[in-house]
């Protein structure tokens, strides 16, 4: 995209189109604090995310495969990393604030549980009297208040537009009358979301700026490429069976006429990169033409907009959801992984039920203040323990407070890359 007469910089960053979201006009911090010389208000929500323990512990959340499944397997925090450069990727190419792209997509999957889906399928059946369990709410929660790090606020503090970006970066919550929007009208907002959104309103019922749009589209674009890649790995499927699926089926016979008798484990490779590459350009390319047919004056207008202007075509729209569909039959719901899912879900519901149960079992920084707490409250507080858990830390809480604990080892044998001959 060409550099327009309206494109700014600041301190140093690189090119900014005027429809991007400029730190130099953000909304503030809930909590005023004095201005970096050095840093945006977007480059320090960045280093806060990444500093934070919420961050750390994503080393040892499951993405698919529990983490000591192998050393190549995807845990939260490399997906994480690799959303991340897809994010800033997406943001350079359309000018926008690279700096909050990044933030947003490190940020994106800190209130994921231990044992990915698995554990929040889990913590929201387990809470479903007690207003139900979301990553997305209890993202929200670590940032504004369970992150106790520094010395003048509980959370990270972090800008208006980074809070809105996380919260709204699968589009706005509220219909433009003020009710749920089909997302969320069967189960409703969760109360994480409202009760923050009453002290510092996310203008639940417009888009989130066009950052937050790029980091959700790079989060999809993450998925499909490393978890066609993680399950080939795996062997939970093969190459060939990708053929249903038209656009990967495509990006194959691209690679065997390029790459003829190509050894299997760099064709995965090659399709996984390419699926990324394929991605990427239709983003760039359909963005575009929507902001171009938008022609947004300041990133308020994109906010106002009647539909996302970070965007899949309809084709890629198409071929992104028949990834999906065939990574949910042959990946997510392959025997070996259900069985270890179930196993998960065995180890957090006993927690659960042990902690909710006597809550002196949690550490005392947990625990404080629930003596004459109600249930609900210390269900809450239970959930919040456990959400944070890394899959090492909740296995071995189980090992502590229960005489068996469920295996969880299921050990594929990775495709590795043969070593070369001398």
């Amino acid at each position: 995209m060409a550099h327009s007469g309206g494109d700014v910089r600041h301190r140093g960053e690189r090119w900014r189109a005027r429809y991007a979201t400029d730190p130099a006009a953000t909304r503030g911090r809930l909590i005023p604090e004095a201005i970096s010389p050095t840093r945006s208000d977007f480059q320090r929500d960045r280093d806060r995310i990444i500093h934070s323990a919420a961050f750390r512990r994503l080393k040892h959340k499951t993405q698919v495969f529990v983490h000591h499944e192998g050393d190549h397997y995807r845990t939260r925090l490399t997906h994480t990393l690799e959303v991340s450069q897809i994010a800033r990727a997406l943001a350079r190419a359309l000018g926008l604030d690279e700096d909050l792209a990044e933030a947003l997509a490190l940020s994106h999957d800190l209130g994921h549980t231990c044992f990915g889906h698995t554990g929040e399928d889990a913590l929201d059946a387990l809470m479903a009297a007690h207003g139900g369990f979301d990553h997305n709410a209890q993202a929200l929660r670590i940032v504004t208040r369970l992150e106790r790090r520094y010395a003048g606020f509980d959370g990270l503090n972090l800008a208006w537009e980074t809070l809105e970006g996380l919260v709204k970066h699968n589009g706005p919550l509220l219909t433009k009358e003020g009710d749920p929007t089909p997302r969320w009208a069967a189960r409703g907002i969760p109360a994480a979301i409202l009760e923050y959104n009453a002290q510092n309103d996310l203008d639940l019922a417009r888009f989130a700026g066009p950052e937050a749009q790029a980091a959700a589209l790079a989060d999809d674009i993450a998925y499909d490429s490393h978890d066609l890649d993680d399950g080939l790995r795996a062997g939970l499927f093969e190459l060939s069976d990708l053929d249903g699926v038209p656009f990967l089926r495509d990006i194959l016979d691209e690679i065997d006429a390029l790459h003829p008798n190509l050894e299997e484990s760099r064709k995965i490779h090659e399709l996984a990169r390419r699926v990324i590459t394929r991605f990427v350009e239709d983003v760039i390319a359909e963005s575009t033409r929507r902001i171009e047919a938008l022609a947004p004056a300041a990133v308020a207008d994109i906010r106002a907009a009647d539909e996302a202007v970070v965007s899949f075509s309809p084709a890629l729209e198409e071929a992104d959801a028949a990834i999906k569909r065939f990574l949910y039959a042959r990946m997510y719901r392959h025997p070996s992984v259900l069985a270890v899912r179930a196993q998960a879900d065995i180890i957090v519901a006993d927690l659960f039920d042990a902690f909710s149960t006597n809550p002196a079992c949690m550490p005392e920084e947990w625990r404080a203040g629930l003596e004459a707490a109600g249930e609900g409250r210390i269900a809450r507080r239970v959930a919040d323990y456990i959400a944070g858990m890394t899959d090492t830390y909740a296995v071995l809480a189980h090992k502590r407070l229960f005489p068996t604990t469920p295996d969880l080892h299921w050990s594929p044998e990775s495709r590795g890359l043969p070593l070369a001959e001398d």
